[in-house]
C-alpha cells in the first residue's frame, strides 16, 4: 500500500504549489484524474464526491484549500492537501484492488482561516453518513497522533455614546471610547483570575475621530478561547460581564456580535492508535497514548474541531523544520515549500491511508472507533 503513495509523489508536489490559484486548480486536476465526478470546489462538489464506494463503511479526507493574506502557505495548508489527497487516493486504490466494501470521501474544505468552511459544510449535511473524518496538520511541535485544539469565539464590540466638545461641555456627552477602554482594561485584569488555557485577545479597532471630542462611537475585536467548549462558554460569560460593567459605568450603548468561533477538536483515541501504529512503523516517533493526550494540546483553533464533534476524528500534528517562527510566520511558509516538508507529507498520508484502510476491513475496530466516539466529553485532563 505504501509505495502507491510514492506513485503519486510528483503530482501530489504539484499540489503543493504556494501560488494559491495554481494550488487549487492543481488539487482539482489530480483528483479528476481519478474521479471525473468530481467537480470544483462548491457545495455542489457534495452531491457526489465519492473516488470510491460501495455499501459498507465511509471514511472521509478534508483538503484544506486555504492560504494567508500575504505570506502564502505560512499555515502549511499546501501540506494538508497533500496529505489528504495522497491518502484518499491510495486508499480508493486499495479498496478497487482488493474489492473492499465501503466508501472513500474526499472533501475540498476551503476557509479554514477564520471563514469556518467545514461548518458550513456540516450545515449543508456534507457529513451525514460518514464514519470517520482524517485530517492532519503541520507544525514545529513534536509528531502526534492526538493533537487536541482550543474552542474559540470572535466578538466584535461596539460602543455607542453622544458626542460633545472635549474641552467646552463634556459633560454633554457619553463617551464611548471610555467605555471600550474600560473594557479592554477590565478584561485585561480578567486575566489574572482565568485557569491556564484559557486566553482572551483584544484589538481597539475604532477609538474615535479626533481628541477634542468625546466620542459618539468605538469598536473592538475580542477573541475568547479556552481547551473545551464548555469553559468557553464560561469563560465568555466573565467576559460579557466585563463590556456590560463598562457600558454601565458610562452610560455607553453596547452592541455585541459574534464573528465566527470553533469548537475544540477532541481526537478519537481509538483512531489515534491505528494512526501511531502506522507512523511509527515508516520510522515516526509519536509517543505513548497517554503521553501523547498530554503533550499534543494547542491553543490553536480550527473547523475541524467541529467535526470532531459530529463524527470520529483525528487530525495529527506533524513536525516539519522551520526553525525561526511556527505557523503564520515567513520562515513557515518557506519550510512549507520544501522538499522535506513534502516528503514528511506523503507519510503522513501513508499513515492516515493505513487507519483508512483498518476502518474499512475491521468492523470490530470501527465498532471500537464509534465506542470512544460516544463516550468522549469535553473535559480538559
Amino acid at each position: 500500500m505504501y509505495c502507491r503513495t510514492d506513485h503519486h509523489e510528483e503530482g501530489l508536489t504539484d499540489a503543493g504549489n504556494p501560488d494559491s490559484n495554481a494550488y487549487l486548480d492543481s488539487i482539482s486536476h489530480h483528483v479528476e484524474l481519478l474521479s471525473a465526478a468530481l467537480r470544483q470546489v462548491s457545495l455542489k462538489i457534495h452531491d457526489s464526491p465519492e473516488l470510491h464506494g460501495r455499501p459498507g463503511p465511509a471514511v472521509s479526507f478534508n483538503a484544506e484549500y486555504d492560504a494567508l493574506k500575504g505570506i502564502g502557505h505560512a499555515c502549511g495548508h499546501n501540506l494538508i492537501a497533500i496529505a489528504s489527497i495522497g491518502a484518499a487516493l491510495v486508499t480508493a486504490e486499495m479498496m478497487r484492488a482488493h474489492a473492499l466494501d465501503g466508501r472513500v470521501v474526499l472533501f475540498g474544505t476551503p476557509a479554514e482561516e477564520g471563514g469556518g468552511g467545514k461548518i458550513k459544510l456540516l450545515e449543508a449535511g456534507a457529513y451525514e453518513g460518514i464514519d470517520v473524518s482524517l485530517i492532519s496538520h503541520p507544525g514545529i511541535s513534536r509528531n502526534n497522533a492526538l493533537m487536541r485544539t482550543s474552542a474559540y469565539s470572535s466578538l466584535k464590540v461596539e460602543y455607542f455614546g453622544k458626542e460633545a466638545h472635549a474641552a467646552a461641555r463634556p459633560w454633554d456627552g457619553i463617551n464611548a471610547l471610555d467605555a471600550l477602554v474600560i473594557a479592554y482594561t477590565s478584561v485585561s485584569a480578567l486575566r489574572q483570575q482565568t485557569q491556564p488555557g484559557d486566553i482572551i485577545q483584544a484589538q481597539i479597532v475604532d477609538g474615535g475621530l479626533r481628541p477634542n471630542i468625546i466620542h459618539a462611537y468605538a469598536s473592538g475585536r475580542f477573541v475568547v478561547r479556552s481547551e473545551t467548549s464548555d469553559r468557553l462558554d464560561a469563560l465568555k460569560k466573565r467576559v460579557l460581564a466585563c463590556f456590560e460593567g463598562a457600558a454601565a459605568a458610562t452610560g455607553a450603548e453596547l452592541v455585541m456580535t459574534r464573528k465566527g468561533g470553533y469548537a475544540n477538536h477532541r481526537p478519537n483515541k481509538a483512531l489515534g492508535r491505528s494512526y501511531r501504529k502506522a507512523f511509527n512503523s515508516l520510522g515516526g516517533d509519536i509517543l505513548a497514548e497517554e503521553v501523547d493526550w498530554l503533550t499534543a494540546m494547542t491553543m490553536a483553533s480550527t473547523d475541524q474541531g467541529d467535526v470532531s464533534h459530529a463524527v470520529p476524528s483525528i487530525s495529527p500534528n506533524f513536525w516539519i523544520r522551520s526553525i525561526f517562527g511556527g505557523p503564520h510566520t515567513p520562515d513557515f511558509e518557506k519550510a512549507s515549500r520544501t522538499e522535506e516538508a513534502h516528503h514528511l507529507a506523503l507519510r503522513v498520508a501513508k499513515a492516515l491511508a493505513a487507519t483508512a484502510v483498518d476502518v474499512l476491513t475491521q468492523p470490530e475496530f470501527l465498532q471500537e472507533v464509534k465506542r470512544e466516539f460516544a463516550n468522549a466529553d469535553d473535559r480538559a485532563t
